[in-house]
């Protein structure tokens, strides 16, 4: 992950974009990029959209990701850390025998 997060930060800089990358326009694209996402499902079940919009689904789930990852940056946060303590309470919370 850290090479991801590194790659998206240099392509960033180079660009000279990391004024507009504060947290609240970082998290209102994660929102407009997950929105792209789903419009590919709209008007369609799951089998047909995939078989005609493969490509720009996974595009858009690499645009929400890369958000998500400037953003924890950002933010100091070690998400991969935090994925495994939120599984760790998921799973006292939505115990295997309930």
């Amino acid at each position: 992950m850290k090479k991801m997060i590194e790659k998206i930060t240099q392509f960033r800089d180079e660009r000279g974009w990391q004024p507009y990358h504060n947290e609240k326009d970082l998290a209102i694209s994660i929102s407009l990029e997950a929105n792209e996402l789903l419009e590919n499902f709209q008007w369609k079940g799951s089998e047909e959209a995939l078989e005609s919009s493969a490509e720009n689904i996974k595009e858009e789930m690499a645009d929400v990701l890369i958000y998500l990852l400037q953003l924890a940056d950002k933010m100091d946060i070690d998400l991969e850390e935090e994925v495994f303590k939120k599984m760790e309470k998921n799973a006292i919370k939505y115990p295997i025998n309930k």
